[in-house]
């Protein structure tokens, strides 16, 4: 079964006084924080082997998640350096952990009813599969365009990269575990044809802001 990594590295700059004392994933919002929202998820769809990176306040991970127990899931954790090596650094450093197989990156800190059992036995033709959502208000204007199944760098139609995607290993490959972000990479195997994409339309949030959270506590409070 594929294994996943959730992303959870990051400082958390806009949901701040919150997280100068918790971790952005570890926020709250009703009954559950963020990240436990995506561990049921996957947990659900059969994703039980899961990775999850730590830099910002990383020894509250371990303290209340545990080794996944609760949630009928093994979890391991790959720590950061202070100040953490950004989105694709982080990968990187978490690749022992991962495997030689493709396996499914969650961002840490969204929300999503995505069926993530839709990428349990996805196979993977590419160096990654990108999930793509509506244009949310805080990016108007999309990252990429989807045609044919293929992510495209056209000017037109595009679409919000969710933080939801499968890479294969040989993605990263000859890259080292350091302060590394995930756009050029992205732009470099785009402009190559070779990353797929598929969209999707159903419930998505990028818990960025005090807003956004208060939105999300909201809406599941419903």
């Amino acid at each position: 079964m594929m294994k996943a990594i959730i992303l959870s590295a990051g400082r958390g700059e806009r949901l701040r006084p919150l997280t100068d004392k918790t971790p952005k994933p570890l926020l709250q919002a009703g009954k559950f924080r963020i990240i436990e929202y995506t561990i049921q998820s996957l947990v659900k769809a059969g994703f039980k082997d899961i990775v999850i990176n730590t830099a910002h306040l990383s020894e509250q991970f371990p303290t209340l998640l545990g080794c996944g127990d609760a949630y009928n899931a093994t979890i391991t954790y790959s720590p950061e350096q202070v100040g953490g090596l950004e989105t694709a650094g982080g990968i990187i450093n978490a690749l022992p952990l991962l495997g030689d197989e493709p396996f499914l990156v969650v961002n840490g800190d969204i929300w999503t009813d995505y069926p993530f059992e839709n990428l349990a036995e996805y196979e993977l033709k590419e160096l990654g599969h990108l999930i793509f959502v509506d244009n949310p208000e805080h990016n108007p204007d999309g990252d990429f365009s989807l045609y044919s199944g293929k992510v495209s760098l056209e000017d037109k139609n595009k679409l919000t990269y969710s933080g939801i995607a499968i890479y294969h290993p040989a993605f990263f490959a000859g890259l080292d575990a350091q302060r590394l972000a995930l756009k050029p990479l992205l732009l470099e195997a785009i402009s190559k044809q070779k990353l797929s994409g598929e969209y999707y339309q159903g419930q998505w949030s990028d818990i960025g802001t005090i807003e956004r959270l208060q939105s999300l506590t909201e809406h599941l409070s419903d």
